[in-house]
């Protein structure tokens, strides 16, 4: 059975005329009304990148506890997030035991100036000493998320028939996260408790999700209304797109903001351990976030949102203790 969610090639919308664009824009519009997902070839972004970033993750998540515990936070901190800190299944008001997974999170670190704002959205990146290839990794990695995360929404932006900087002009010190994210085999982690994932059902909070994934038995699965859950596709070299609760209201419920979530380590690969380097793009700050009304969204009568306030309520939703 095919998948619910598609592949977007994202060349024609790179390289090619008027026509070319329109099509690649109307295939994203089909996608964020029906699915909420889809996956991109074509993005420019190069492999051994990517690559390296998993490479020296992995190499902070061998560390012993006790060396990784000198970087530990908690949820929308940043350095190693342990297990034990994150069920995301709280934000849609379920109670589950803590997700499966471990976490080195990074993020925007251009200050604004104001403390309070600075304190939270924009902390400075605390990198490993034990790791030192990690750092240049990530950060360029992290440029390349940036941009192409901005790509992303003056394509949806054309997909709505709008100006190329419809949602850009909000996200000129936008806020942004990426967290690495390791999913230890079962013969580390034990047996899942009864309700217990990789990463709870959930839906993302910001604008969109560039997330870089491994194959596996317990991997990312999204929700369709047909079928309930269903394996995300997996095609090497792609990225995985969703849009998130922010950009799906901002819309005007045009689009969705779908729940997905990874499953628990399977007992017919109990050695399997992945590393999914999940990059959540958001919007300035102090952004105020209008829905947009019919033609384009649907009718609805969703009040302005602040950018912050609005991802910092869901946030606090998902943090354990």
């Amino acid at each position: 059975m095919p998948s619910s969610v598609p592949v977007i090639d994202l060349t024609p919308w790179l390289s090619g005329n008027g026509t070319a664009r329109g099509g690649v824009a109307a295939q994203v519009d089909a996608a964020l009304q029906s699915v909420g997902f889809f996956l991109i070839t074509g993005h420019g972004v190069p492999d051994e990148l990517r690559a390296r970033v998993r490479a020296e993750a992995r190499a902070f998540f061998a560390l012993p506890r006790g060396t990784k515990q000198r970087y530990a936070v908690t949820v929308a901190g940043r350095g190693w997030l342990p297990p034990g800190v994150e069920a995301n299944g709280y934000a849609e008001g379920t109670e589950t035991p803590p997700d499966l997974k471990e976490s080195f999170a990074v993020g925007a670190d251009q200050p604004t100036g104001d403390p309070d704002v600075d304190g939270y959205w924009f902390q400075p990146n605390i990198y490993p000493a034990e790791v030192p290839a990690l750092e240049p990794a990530v950060v360029t990695y992290l440029a390349r998320m940036r941009e192409l995360a901005d790509e992303l929404l003056v394509l949806c932006a054309a997909a709505l028939g709008l100006e190329g900087d419809f949602f850009t002009r909000y996200t000129g010190h936008a806020t942004h996260t990426m967290n690495i994210n390791w999913y230890p085999p079962m013969t580390l982690a034990g047996a899942p408790e009864p309700g217990q994932f990789r990463i709870g059902p959930h839906t993302d909070f910001g604008t969109v999700t560039i997330l870089d994934r491994e194959p596996g038995r317990g991997g990312l699965q999204v929700w369709t209304e047909q079928d309930g859950w269903e394996d995300a596709p997996f095609v090497p070299g792609a990225f995985t797109i969703n849009t998130g609760d922010l950009l799906a209201r901002w819309s005007g419920g045009r689009w969705k903001s779908n729940r997905h979530r990874v499953l628990p380590p399977q007992a017919e690969a109990p050695d399997e351990d992945l590393v999914s380097l999940v990059y959540f793009y958001e919007a300035d700050h102090d952004a105020v976030i209008e829905s947009l009304r019919p033609p384009i969204g649907r009718p609805n009568d969703f009040a302005p949102v602040v950018s912050a306030a609005f991802l910092k309520e869901r946030l606090d939703a998902i943090t354990v203790g």
